[in-house]
């Protein structure tokens, strides 16, 4: 397992933009497959996006977020990104980093969790 620590959330207006950072310890970082989910007040927690360890084209996407987020990570500062653009006010959530080792960008099976950050979208 790797430790991952969250930052870049706040509040943003409708139609902005964010950058959420996940800082993962450890140096098998770039053997993890990294991925973002989002929980709402009263909703499940649910799939955003996943890069595979492999990088490049390998990603997944919740059909809720194509188009408007991007996930990317930099192996050398063991980081993953999310990059969110034309914010909804239903992309309020406190979200979450995971990771998981060697597999698929699948919304499974992560066993390594962040403690999460607050984005809120303003209408």
């Amino acid at each position: 397992q790797v430790q991952l620590v969250e930052s870049g959330g706040g509040l943003v207006q409708a139609g902005g933009s964010l950058r959420l950072s996940c800082a993962a310890s450890g140096r098998t970082f770039s053997s993890h497959t990294m991925g973002w989910f989002r929980q709402a007040p009263g909703k499940e927690r649910e799939f955003v996006a996943a890069l595979s360890w492999s990088g490049g084209d390998n990603t997944n996407y919740a059909d809720s977020v194509k188009g408007r987020f991007t996930i990317s990570r930099d192996n050398a500062k063991s980081t993953a990104y999310l990059q969110m653009s034309s914010l909804k006010p239903e992309d309020t959530a406190v979200y979450y980093c995971a990771a998981k080792r060697n597999t698929p960008p699948s919304p499974y099976a992560y066993d390594s969790w962040g403690q999460g950050t607050q984005v809120t979208v303003s209408s």
